[in-house]
């Protein structure tokens, strides 16, 4: 819990220089992320995130109105909006890449790729093993 506050903490300072939430912050990253060059779906953020699709809708028409996405249509399916950063986001997120890429040295800088790699995979299994708590609470309640 202790590293997940810390982590928030972090986002939510990135997000005050651009002037946003941290979930936006969040949103901003996972587009950035997910996207190869034609968008993103809500859908997509919304499963990197895991964050209900709705919240994501509501919080990325704020961050168009601001200016920091583009929301098009899909070509195949007009049922789906797909996502972009903005070219002024973009350059924001490239003029505090030095400031982010020393963090993330300073936050790893114990671990190699093995190491990380096993705290991920550990992480990962505390993770499904949580969520099949949570059913098997949910069933026994």
């Amino acid at each position: 819990m202790s590293i997940s506050n810390h982590l928030d903490d972090i986002r939510r300072s990135w997000a005050k220089l651009f002037g946003i939430s941290g979930s936006q912050w969040l949103i901003l990253m996972a587009i950035s992320d997910l996207d190869q060059g034609s968008g993103v779906s809500v859908g997509d953020v919304s499963a990197k995130i895991h964050a209900v699709s709705t919240f994501v809708t509501t919080q990325t028409k704020v961050l168009e109105r601001r200016g920091m996405i583009t929301r098009v249509p899909s070509a195949t399916d007009g049922r789906v909006v797909l996502m972009s950063l903005s070219e002024p986001a973009r350059q924001q997120i490239a003029e505090l890449s030095a400031r982010w890429e020393a963090l993330h040295a300073f936050i790893f800088r114990d671990f190699d790729a093995k190491s990380m790699s096993d705290v991920k995979d550990k992480l990962e299994l505390l993770k499904q093993r949580a969520k099949t708590a949570v059913a098997r609470v949910s069933v026994e309640s």
